[in-house]
């Protein structure tokens, strides 16, 4: 068997996120696409040219011939691309939920054909491909890898609201073997405005993608600790971070609440295969333990804040503005605002939520609260700037009477002059 790269090839996109979508749309502008999804809703809007991520407007998806959207797999070319975009995240435990990726694996195999090639984007650990997706892909089609399919790992890289374009960004690319990785390599150099790195193995490839999320985790944690301590010794730690960032080769992180569907969840994955080698990654996990207790400092902070001005915690009202897990973004996957909101809830705080970047209806399904509109900031006595959306960039000028409610900006964005605290 060999494989070519022409535009005859089919391409099928299973999963439409934040990652899957785009990935369909910068495809689709050479090859037939079809992207899959297991959402109705979803597939019903995107077949009316909605974009509930905030990627495409509805031209952009509506004029493109080439993308068609569908909840089955079908394959009407001699020889298709999988492309996997599911999710895979941690369970309660915070180890590794493959559901989704497993399940994806079995609805591709039931439809595999001989020359087809499944490449797999989702984020996971080390030997997850091989050990797991390959043996599913194998028993569900009946065919042989590197015989009858091949089988390519890409981490994929976008990050939601930093406006970076899938065509510009560095790809890994990996293979079942040395035929394969050049397939994948070249497959995806022809959508690309930039060099594509091959990488020696698929285990290589997947152990990336991990490092780079582990890294800013690790780094994250290190300027949140920092936080904690300066808030201790009563220095603001963004004054701190300024004023050491003069120096040539200091390295700029800041301290903040850290969510999202990557960096939130990757370490997890790297602990979890480390424990298959008896080996309990010491910083890993330490980075990790300070990051998930940031919602819960954030929300003593304010306590402690609204007690030194004599603010009483019953009846008294605070807005939280942002509920994103980032700036300028409509995902709150894994958000750490809600920790913050609930600790506040427990001292019978009234807290409104509010982010005009998010889905409410979503908000409300998944976490019980009530996305609020924004109201007259002045009739609250807790104010915390979580996340730096654009529309709340001027918001600090509006509030008058600052001796008798707390301002605190998470974000560091707002001037430090009008906050009573930051992290």
């Amino acid at each position: 068997m060999h494989w070519k790269i022409d535009e005859t090839l089919q391409v099928l996109v299973i999963g439409l996120g934040y990652v899957g979508l785009p990935t369909a749309m910068a495809l689709s502008k050479k090859y037939q696409t079809i992207g899959v999804d297991i959402d109705s809703t979803k597939i019903s809007e995107l077949k009316s040219g909605v974009d509930n991520t905030g990627y495409f407007t509805k031209e952009q998806i509506s004029n493109n011939k080439q993308l068609q959207f569908s909840m089955e797999i079908a394959t009407n070319s001699s020889k298709s691309v999988f492309i996997v975009t599911v999710p895979t995240p941690v369970n309660e435990k915070k180890e590794p939920d493959l559901s989704f990726l497993e399940q994806a694996s079995k609805e591709i195999g039931k439809h595999l054909k001989k020359g087809d090639v499944v490449i797999f984007e989702s984020t996971t650990f080390p030997g997850c491909t091989e050990e797991i997706c390959i043996p599913i892909l194998e028993k569900a089609s009946q065919l042989t890898l590197n015989i009858d399919f091949g089988v390519g790992y890409s981490p994929e890289r976008l990050s939601p609201g930093d406006g970076k374009c899938l065509t510009e960004i560095v790809r890994i690319t990996s293979g079942s073997n040395e035929e394969i990785a050049d397939f994948v390599h070249g497959f995806y150099q022809s959508i690309l405005n930039v060099p594509v790195f091959k990488a020696g193995s698929i285990k290589i490839a997947e152990a990336a993608k991990l490092v780079e999320n582990c890294q800013r985790d690790v780094n994250i944690s290190f300027v949140n600790e920092l936080s904690i301590l300066f808030d201790k010794m009563g220095i603001n730690a963004f004054q701190v971070l300024e004023a050491a960032a003069t120096k040539w080769n200091f390295h700029t992180f800041k301290p903040g609440l850290v969510g999202g569907h990557c960096i939130s969840v990757d370490p997890y994955y790297m602990i979890y295969k480390a424990k298959e080698f008896d080996y309990n990654p010491a910083v890993i996990g330490a980075g990790r333990f300070v990051n998930e207790s940031m919602g819960r400092f954030v929300a003593h902070k304010c306590l402690k804040l609204m007690n030194k001005k004599g603010i009483s915690q019953q009846n008294a009202k605070a807005v939280i503005l942002g509920f994103a897990y980032k700036a300028n973004c409509p995902d709150f996957r894994n958000t750490k605002v809600i920790e913050v909101y609930r600790e506040l809830a427990e001292f019978g705080i009234t807290v409104d939520l509010v982010d005009d970047r998010v889905d409410s209806k979503k908000v409300l399904a998944i976490y019980g609260v009530q996305l609020r509109e924004l109201e007259d900031l002045n009739h609250y006595d807790l104010i915390i700037h979580a996340v730096p959306h654009r529309s709340f960039e001027r918001l600090y000028k509006s509030i008058k009477d600052k001796d008798h409610k707390v301002i605190v900006d998470v974000s560091g964005a707002w001037p430090a002059a009008y906050m009573d605290g930051s992290l």
